[in-house]
């Protein structure tokens, strides 16, 4: 990732944020030719259309191109009909509904990192609890290949996945602008004190994504970005400070969405969710923050619930002849993917240098045909090795 503070500096504080070099990397931009499977770009915005993607021919290419886009580009582009089927969409937008009902009907208030509380109707640790409340809809919903596709290039194998559902109501505030996990949810102070190495790793550790689940015109609030601003190395640092602050305000970018478009962008990138100005639309989101396998995920998720949850959908899928891309994405969705950190006295590598994952249990479970009490009690086993 550029480096916009001295070449070499080992540390950063708000006295390398300088608003002239931050308008520099900025103020350029976005070439359609320069991006050969996008359909076109507005306000500097990559569109890609999800059928085109699926077709494309060189799979290592499409993925290169995407990760360029991410890193070194806009840092943002958006996958028109991400989901073909709007049932699929609606099926788990049902879910998040009901599991926003019962939230308010417990009294209980989800608060927000940048939004006032109570401006959103907020479902921390969605997608546990969505696969624990309607399996079928989950399981679904995370077999889409464009999730599948985009993380993979970012993030590569064993990505995590977690999800929070956002409605931002009728009137309802929008964000203040910010970065994303890691040292995005950093005061400036404890920031700082992390060496610049790590302000130009925290972005390549996660990747974020918004679901629309519902048509988002422009006056309902769909998420506000700054192109390329993941670009500027002491940006962790800059985006509280009041000058960065007024020029997002000034030059960031709306873009209009569909039910079921997906928006992927880099967590560096300066952005925040829209307020609502319309009568009658609660724009609903998914937002999914997907976790490098060497990181960790934001929200603690016990995946071997989510895991027992979905295996008997998974048995059903496989023996209805469905496809193993549909399988390994949703395994990837639910099941842990890395098999680390663990106990290797206990749970010592087998068939290579690492013991199994979950993911490989559950894979294993899936082609073997094992009955759900087996998962179940293979997946208890190998939580107690990890154990100390």
């Amino acid at each position: 990732m550029p480096v916009a503070s001295a070449p070499g500096r080992t540390w950063l504080s708000e006295q390398d944020c300088d608003l002239d070099a931050f308008r520099a990397l900025t103020d350029r931009s976005t070439r359609l030719a320069d991006y050969p499977h996008a359909v076109s770009v507005r306000d500097d915005v990559l569109l890609y259309e999800a059928g085109k993607l699926r077709t494309a021919g060189d799979r290592d290419a499409l993925r290169t191109e995407l990760v360029r886009a991410l890193a070194d580009g806009p840092g943002v582009v958006v996958v028109q009909g991400a989901f073909a089927d709007p049932a699929v969409v609606d099926r788990l937008t049902a879910v998040f509904e009901a599991l926003v009902a019962e939230q308010r009907a417990s009294g209980a208030a989800a608060g927000d990192h940048f939004a006032q509380p109570g401006a959103n109707d907020r479902v921390w640790n969605a997608l546990e609890k969505a696969a624990l409340y309607d399996p079928e809809a989950f399981a679904d919903y995370y077999a889409n290949d464009v999730l599948a596709l985009v993380s993979s290039a970012w993030l590569g194998p064993g990505y995590q996945v977690t999800s929070q559902v956002n409605v931002v109501n009728p009137g309802g505030a929008g964000q203040r602008v910010h970065r994303d996990y890691h040292l995005g949810f950093l005061g400036n102070a404890v920031a700082a004190a992390y060496p610049a190495q790590v302000h130009r790793l925290s972005p390549v550790l996660t990747l974020q994504c918004a679901v629309a689940h519902c048509d988002m015109p422009v006056e309902s609030g769909p998420t506000l970005w700054l192109p390329y601003s993941q670009l500027y190395e002491p940006g962790y640092l800059a985006w509280r400070l009041p000058p960065f602050q007024a020029y997002f305000e000034d030059h960031h970018v709306q873009l209009p969405l569909a039910k079921g478009d997906a928006v992927f962008f880099n967590p560096a990138l300066f952005h925040a969710a829209g307020g609502n100005r319309t009568a009658d639309v609660r724009r609903t989101a998914n937002l999914l923050q997907v976790s490098s396998a060497f990181g960790r995920a934001m929200e603690t998720v016990d995946r071997e619930a989510v895991a027992n949850a979905v295996f008997p959908v998974l048995l059903r899928r496989a023996a209805d002849g469905v496809d193993e891309t549909w399988l390994e994405n949703v395994i990837a969705a639910s099941a842990e993917g890395y098999p680390f950190p663990t106990n290797l006295d206990s749970d010592p590598p087998v068939d290579g240098l690492a013991p199994p994952s979950q993911a490989d249990l559950v894979r294993r479970a899936v082609r073997e045909g094992w009955d759900p009490q087996r998962l179940r009690s293979g997946l208890r086993s190998g939580a107690e090795r990890r154990e100390s």
